[in-house]
């Protein structure tokens, strides 16, 4: 379904910050054709990708033309999408259940500027990560790591994080161990790798957001944001949020240096969570299904 929107309107943030990390130029707020959920942003800037709050679905909201274009309607295909880095491939995972309510986990993906799309991995109780580059992806299912190609190109042995049982996993050349920089006792979330292919970003529950070597070593505290994610090799924005048990009543997206300086994005008057990042942008959804843009520069 393909339909126009105005969607981009300018909007005024007071920020404050213990350092500066970037500098803010603009705030937009994206004129969404319904709520919704931010799930991605493409490498070059030009389309968000959506979900429902419940991460049901997945549109294609192009910023140039403000047309909009369904690729799945499946529960949980808005979790954990990944893009290629020339933003022609979409990745992304659809629920399903079986006859005993057992939820199975497939691997898809689509190209945007064909239409095509294949199916990486079957229907699964174990899908435990991926990871896309140029030329292909890798996915851990069951422990165990395979690749496929996008399209015609020839699949290459992708670094890949994962989650088994709570531990941070990494596979490197096709195998799989165990990283968990900061001990067996702790769960992990929210993982991935810097820009540069050499630094783990991973969020250890209850504590904060580390950053660690590929081997596990040298893990330092980089802050209490949670949902992490990189902006470049020596930045990372992330959430932090605050809530009663039940409802998290305030938000703002925080931007910090791997060296512990940070600084604050947004004001107190926008639940803002669960940023995406690109070199120049940062986007965020709120609990009402809004979604900003905030323009930045180092």
């Amino acid at each position: 379904m393909m339909r126009k929107l105005l969607f981009v309107l300018a909007l005024g943030f007071s920020m404050s910050a213990m350092g500066q990390v970037l500098n803010v130029t603009s705030v937009n707020k994206v004129n969404l054709p319904e709520k919704a959920a931010v799930a991605a942003i493409s490498p070059q800037g030009d389309y968000l990708l959506l979900t429902s709050p419940t991460n049901q679905g997945l549109t294609k909201l192009d910023l140039t033309n403000g047309q909009t274009q369904v690729l799945s309607t499946a529960p949980s295909a808005g979790h954990n999408v990944k893009i290629s880095p020339d933003g022609q491939t979409v990745v992304y995972h659809e629920s399903s259940f079986n006859d005993k309510h057992l939820r199975f986990s497939t691997l898809k993906s689509v190209n945007l500027g064909t239409g095509a799309s294949q199916v990486l991995v079957k229907p699964t109780r174990n899908l435990q990560g991926y990871a896309v580059d140029a030329t292909s992806v890798g996915a851990v299912n069951k422990g165990k790591f395979s690749n496929k190609a996008i399209g015609t190109a020839k699949a290459q042995k992708l670094p890949v994080l994962s989650i088994n049982k709570g531990q941070l996993m990494i596979t490197v050349n096709g195998k799989t161990k165990k990283l968990s920089p900061n001990g067996d006792q702790f769960s992990y979330m929210w993982a991935s790798l810097s820009p540069d292919g050499t630094k783990v970003l991973y969020y250890q529950a209850a504590h904060g957001t580390y950053v660690c070597n590929l081997d596990g070593s040298n893990a330092r505290k980089v802050g209490k944001m949670r949902a992490p994610v990189w902006y470049d090799d020596n930045t990372v924005v992330g959430m932090m949020d605050l809530d009663d048990g039940e409802f998290i009543y305030a938000s703002t997206i925080v931007a910090a240096t791997l060296d512990g300086t940070t600084q604050t994005l947004t004001g107190d008057d926008t639940i803002a969570m669960y940023p995406h990042a690109i070199s120049g942008k940062i986007v965020f959804s709120t609990p009402a299904g809004e979604a900003y843009i905030i323009n930045v520069t180092k």
